[in-house]
């Protein structure tokens, strides 16, 4: 690896990740990373792993990971649902010019109960918005 490492090292899963020290100054020039906590972004928990005690400097840079982190998982909802919405109107073109019969009848129910679903929502939500205008 090249140039400098960062101090930290975040190993995402799913709803957070775990939080590694990152040690690349041993003796064999080994990169060692000792895991030092568990966050979840959703809940906004920290917890030490094992019987360590965070620094502050540990919780400094976990909880700016953790705002970057959400901002990021932000801008993906809002992205994946501009592609639901292009990928809907890409359905529309396909179901109205390249579909064949069987492949309408093998997806209509599911489309039809999945935009009904959604539709509901929205509608709901759009109303319960008005409403507090």
């Amino acid at each position: 690896m090249s140039g400098a490492l960062p101090d930290y090292y975040f190993r995402v899963r799913e709803n957070g990740a775990a939080v590694f020290r990152v040690d690349a100054e041993t003796r064999q020039r080994r990169i060692e990373m000792e895991q030092i906590a568990v966050v979840n972004t959703r809940s906004g928990e920290i917890r030490p792993h094992g019987a360590r005690e965070l620094s502050d400097r540990d919780m400094a840079e976990i909880r700016a990971w953790m705002t970057e982190r959400q901002a990021l998982l932000a801008m993906r909802d809002i992205d994946d649902i501009h592609r639901t919405v292009d990928q809907l109107n890409l359905t529309a073109h396909w179901a109205q010019s390249r579909a064949a019969d069987e492949q309408l009848e093998e997806v209509t129910d599911a489309l039809l109960l999945a935009m009904h679903d959604l539709r509901t929502v929205l509608v709901r939500k759009k109303a319960d918005r008005l409403a507090k205008e």
